[in-house]
Parts: C-alpha cells; structure tokens; sequence
C-alpha cells in the first residue's frame, strides 16, 4: 500500500534538518555571541526573549515539519533552548536562578511552534518543511526588527504573531513580570497549539481552518490588550553606545520607574 502523501518522506532532508539547526540554534547562538561580546555581563533579560522565542520556532516548526510528528520538534526545540540558555551562562550572561515559570514559557512555546510544523507536514507532505521555513524567516524578521527598533512596528501586527507571544512570555519570565502578561501570552500559545492540532487532526476537512483563524485572532486580542512585557531596548542601548551608535532614547524598561502612571504600553 502507498504511504499517505503526509508521511513520505521529504525531498530534501538533509537541507531541511540543516535549515532546522541554523534557524534554531546556529543563527540565534551566534547573535547571543555577539551580543556578549560586545555587551559583557548584560543580563539574559536585555534580549532574550525574542532570541529564545526565535529559535525555539525555527527548531521545533522545522523539524517537526520535516519529521511529521509533534513530539520530535518539541523535543529538538527544548534541547535548543537548553543549549542557548546554557550559552548565556558560558558567556557569563545573568540568567535568573528560580527557572520554572522559564521552563514553562518554553515548553508551551515549543508546543505551539511545533504544532504548526506537525500541520506543515500534513497539509504539505514532502514540501511542509518549506513552509515552515518561510514561516519562520518571517516572524523572526518581525520579532527581530521590533527588538533592535523599538516603535518601528505597529502593536497590532506584533500582537498577530505567536513568536511574538512566545518572547512575551519568556520575557517576562527572565524578568519576574506580572502574572497577566505570561498568562495571556501563554494562553494564546496554548489555545493556538490545540487548534492547529485539531486541524491537523481532522485533515483534509478544510473547514477546521475557520476554527483555526477565528482561535487565533481572538487570542491576538487578547495579547494586544494584556500588560506589556519588559522592555529590552535599554541593554541593547548600551550595546550600541559600545559600538560607537547613539543610546535609543526609549524609556527605561520593566520596573526602573515604578512611580510612573501606568497605561497601555505597546506590545514589546
């Protein structure tokens, strides 16, 4: 009997599990990397939301793409991630001691990017994994443009994207924030990750899909309406100072001016 189109394998696996390790670990080990150098002693809090977030998707969308199971994704994005966060101690980058609400944020991450990969390699077959990877090249352009020029996007296309809920959560779990901004991040990542798993479930039933957008726009809203995150800009500020480029001019991140009168900030 032949094999279902969604469990051939794909065409090109060596390219897709090298796309998986760049996008993942490679690419976000290296600006760590940089970042270290040129920022010694920084904490982990200055940017490692978005860089985490970034290459738990590349690891866990990809490979669970390329693969066509939930599980290995989850698994090789955790692994990334253990490996960046244990790259930030190496460079001598502070990373919080208390890592359980971490841990969390990055397995419901890795579940949710890797949800998405799984449906790639359904709805895709041997061509999912391409997906995935224009996927991914997108939102981390997103989520990047938006750590190194705060205020150059807009709130509500930052709030539409679930890499962009990923940093918010592990963002906020570097930093200790509050509860209301990892929950409605966090639910977001969840109830994205058991919708797109439904539709996967249910493939090729297209009309799972309406289930799917109206899921993920609601919980957009959500996001788009909670508290905001830490804000990173100021360590990376003085990363560029280092450089020789002027220091942003953003206001100081997180709880550096707990007297201010409190409103809805933007989303990063």
């Amino acid at each position: 009997m032949k094999p279902a189109p969604h469990t051939q394998p794909p065409i090109w696996p060596r390219l897709a599990w090298l796309s998986a390790a760049v996008a993942g670990f490679v690419a976000p080990a290296l600006t760590v990397v940089v970042l270290g150098i040129i920022a010694p002693n920084t904490p982990l809090i200055t940017f490692g939301g978005p860089i985490l977030a970034v290459g738990l998707m590349g690891t866990g969308m990809i490979a669970a793409a390329a693969d066509g199971r939930l599980w290995v994704g989850v698994a090789l994005s955790q692994l990334a991630g253990a490996g960046l966060t244990t790259l930030t101690i190496a460079l001598g980058l502070q990373v919080p001691l208390d890592l359980p609400s971490l841990g969390l944020a990055t397995l419901i991450a890795c579940i949710s990017f890797a949800a998405r990969g799984a449906l790639f390699a359904r709805s895709g077959a041997d061509k999912g994994w391409w997906i995935a990877v224009f996927v991914v090249a997108g939102e981390a352009a997103i989520v990047l443009t938006a750590l190194a020029q705060p205020g150059a996007l807009p709130d509500w296309l930052l709030a539409l994207l679930p890499a962009q809920w990923a940093a918010i959560a592990i963002q906020s779990a570097l930093a200790g924030g509050s509860s209301e901004t990892a929950s409605a991040a966090l639910i977001a990542l969840g109830g994205t990750a058991l919708a797109t798993l439904l539709v996967a479930w249910l493939w090729p039933r297209r009309w799972t899909y309406l289930i799917m957008f109206t899921t993920w726009l609601a919980l957009s809203a959500l996001v788009y309406n909670s508290a905001a995150p830490p804000k990173p800009q100021d360590g990376l500020a003085s990363a560029g100072t280092k450089m020789g480029q002027p220091p942003h001019s953003a206001p100081p991140p997180f709880d550096q001016n707990p007297n201010a009168t409190p409103t809805r900030p933007p989303v990063l």
